[in-house]
């Protein structure tokens, strides 16, 4: 007779106070893979932490009908923090823009090869050639990790836990950020590491889920309210936090953007960027007026990131381009506090090196002076600006809390509020909804929506989900292989193979 491979009963997990699983009971049985889903602060992460054996817990973990003897159990997180050769981990989220920085970096193939922690015969016998070529990264061993795409810094975390011959691989959301394209590659690999014997346990949204899965789990405020096979499984009826209502006297009371007279958000003639005998960006003309809305997409890799570090004062190539932010070109005397001043901005580099020593409220109180943390105390006007951004966006309960003690979810909804906070003038958001539930993607359009309204906000927005943009995005920007393939101003949106 053979014996589940793994069984949890009763299992609670208590952090903070506050029970995150609770008396949780799922059996899994040999050759079964799992996908835990559930919306954002469901208890999927630490659930995940607690197999790994990073969280204390009551009630049992039973792997094989052994309590006494964990299994390798490893988590591709959804961030990847790496060190550089300095062996620090502290990055400013501009370096990747810059080349000695990027020179401090480890490759690829510095990092699978120099792994103190591997063996030699890594993944069930194979090669680190064979294991690239399964995953796909040969094409960027020699690179260094601070400029691989979403897609490519994945595949290497997940190269990075099989060479340490794991029993059970646990993938937390690993979707995110990944073009359509990234997206189909990585469900390619997960079959075949499926196929192969590895036990895989995927936390997902439910809107990714690969076809070697054959059972579905769904969590909600930390316990367990169904299990199905996984053609039975219907994303559509995932469960929804209750429904929100914007407060729209609040919000039109918010003051409206300072300095705001300007014809153009962003003018780019000719614009090119190149490193060593890489193209980004080629030959980009481009023109953002004022109270504009931009969708800009495009797959992995294909100069979204660097165009928006051009606008935001985060890359220093700007200087070499003819590039007029706010009616000023760049390099004309102004500092990059000048520029930020005016940009509220979050991307997923913002929110993997920013401060979680911080509480909320003094995350959101940041974005009032453009820093990577609160440095100064606070007047009234601006306690109540932080206020009405914490009331707008419900997160009044965890207001005092850690940064760090809140989901990835709840965490980006903090980011976004510190973007909005001094609701300026230009607004550049990417990927702002990932790691958000249903109902949190809701909410922030609506809100994006109502502020583009009210105070002729000018955006620039990007994400790789068609049902993410806001309705308030009339223009659009793709980009592929660093050249703008087309813009247009009329819908329906031209995503593509988005």
């Amino acid at each position: 007779m053979a014996f589940p491979f793994l069984e949890l009963k009763q299992l609670t997990v208590r952090l903070n106070g506050k029970n995150i699983i609770d008396h949780l009971n799922l059996t899994i049985q040999p050759g079964e893979q799992w996908a835990i889903t559930g919306a954002s602060g469901s208890g999927k992460t630490t659930l995940a932490h607690t197999l790994a054996g990073r969280h204390h817990y009551s009630g049992q973990i039973i792997f094989n009908n052994q309590t006494n003897t964990r299994p390798l159990t490893l988590v591709v997180e959804q961030q990847h923090r790496f060190k550089n050769r300095s062996n620090t981990s502290d990055f400013y989220y501009q370096q990747r823009y810059n080349a000695s920085d990027a020179a401090d970096t480890l490759t690829v193939a510095e990092v699978l090869y120099n792994d103190d922690t591997m063996h030699e015969e890594p993944a069930a016998g194979i090669s680190i050639k064979s294991l690239a070529g399964l995953l796909r990264i040969e094409h960027v061993m020699h690179e260094p990790l601070i400029q691989l795409s979403n897609g490519e810094n994945k595949r290497l975390q997940i190269a990075q836990a099989l060479l340490k011959m794991p029993r059970l691989l646990i993938l937390d959301n690993p979707y995110i950020g990944l073009d359509a394209g990234g997206r189909e590659t990585l469900s390619d690999i997960i079959n075949t590491l499926g196929k192969s014997g590895v036990n895989i346990i995927l936390l997902t949204t439910g809107k990714e889920i690969p076809g070697c899965i054959t059972h579905v789990a769904t969590l909600k405020e930390g316990k367990l309210i169904s299990t199905v096979e996984r053609e039975n499984f219907k994303a559509d009826a995932l469960p929804v936090a209750d429904p929100f209502r914007i407060n729209k006297p609040l919000l039109n009371a918010i003051h409206a953007p300072v300095e705001s007279r300007f014809r153009f958000a962003v003018r780019m003639v000719d614009v090119n960027v190149r490193y060593g005998e890489r193209d980004i960006l080629k030959n980009i003309h481009w023109e953002v007026q004022k109270g504009e809305r931009w969708s800009i997409s495009g797959p992995n890799g294909a100069g979204k990131s660097t165009l928006l570090s051009l606008i935001t004062g985060d890359n220093n190539k700007a200087y070499a381009n003819e590039i007029y932010l706010f009616d000023q070109r760049r390099g004309s005397g102004e500092s990059i506090w000048d520029i930020k001043r005016k940009i509220g901005y979050v991307s997923p580099e913002l929110h993997l090196y920013f401060d979680y020593s911080a509480t909320c409220s003094e995350t959101i109180a940041s974005g009032l002076f453009d820093t990577i943390g609160l440095f100064r105390p606070l007047h009234e006007q601006q306690r109540q600006q932080v206020a009405q951004w914490i009331t707008l966006f419900h997160l009044e309960p965890v207001q005092n809390k850690l940064l760090s003690s809140l989901s990835l979810g709840e965490q980006r909804l903090v980011l976004l509020a510190r973007a909005l906070v001094k609701n300026p003038p230009l607004l550049i958001l990417d990927e702002p909804c990932q790691g958000l539930d249903i109902t949190q993607i809701q909410q922030f359009k609506q809100i994006i929506n109502d502020i583009c309204a009210i105070f002729e906000t000018t955006l620039l927005y990007v994400s790789h989900y068609k049902d993410d943009i806001p309705e308030c995005v009339t223009h659009f920007l793709r980009l592929e292989e660093g050249k703008a393939a087309f813009t247009q101003t009329v819908q329906p949106m031209p995503f593509l193979h988005e």
